[in-house]
């Protein structure tokens, strides 16, 4: 069973803490609230993974927002970021982008249009988690392919004909049709469609 998501708030100013711990509980979501980026990391690494969401303030005593961000970035957290700032510029939300924030919101900011995009972020983060897993289990089937047939594989799965296939790589018709017949049974396949889906989920989260 997936656990609940949970965001993580890290702001400095009391009342805004708890303005946004009391918002996100309002509507059943659980939320955990941190007074520096400091206070953020000790607790974060100690904790499970699990989905979750970021909302982190820019300007804070002792390590700023931004510097979390890189610090997480450097770290290859996937932890999905939103910026929250009273204090926002272009240039301020142009190098949050660059460093993987997902969205940049400047205060006053609408409770609802935030809680909307809490959500589509978790969703965004739920689907990257899917596509991951697919991605890695279509590697591990692919593992048993000799090079060879990795080979013919994935030109297959491009859409390339038997024909096309042999003669691009000096083979015979009827060695490609062998190697596509022991392919299709190692990977458990039985039509050309599942091939490309295979393949497809392979390249899912592929640069």
């Amino acid at each position: 069973m997936t656990p609940a998501p949970l965001v993580h708030v890290v702001d400095d100013d009391l009342d805004m803490r708890q303005s946004l711990h009391m918002l996100l509980r309002s509507v059943a979501i659980d939320a955990r609230v941190y007074g520096s980026a400091d206070e953020f990391l000790a607790r974060y690494r100690e904790q499970p993974d699990r989905p979750s969401v970021l909302l982190l303030d820019v300007r804070m005593p002792g390590m700023s927002g931004m510097t979390l961000l890189k610090q997480l970035r450097l770290e290859g957290a996937a932890l999905p970021v939103i910026i929250i700032t009273g204090h926002g510029d272009i240039d301020m939300a142009v190098r949050a982008m660059k460093l993987g924030a997902r969205d940049f919101i400047t205060k006053p900011f609408s409770a609802q249009k935030l809680l909307d995009r809490i959500q589509e972020v978790l969703d965004e983060a739920a689907r990257d988690t899917d596509a991951q897993v697919r991605s890695e289990g279509a590697a591990r089937r692919l593992e048993g392919l000799t090079k060879r047939e990795r080979e013919i594989f994935e030109r297959i799965a491009s859409g390339q004909s038997n024909k096309t296939v042999a003669h691009e790589l000096g083979l015979s018709v009827r060695t490609v049709e062998t190697h596509r017949a022991r392919i299709m049974e190692k990977l458990e396949s039985k039509t050309l469609v599942d091939l490309v889906l295979l393949s497809m989920e392979h390249k899912a989260v592929k640069p």
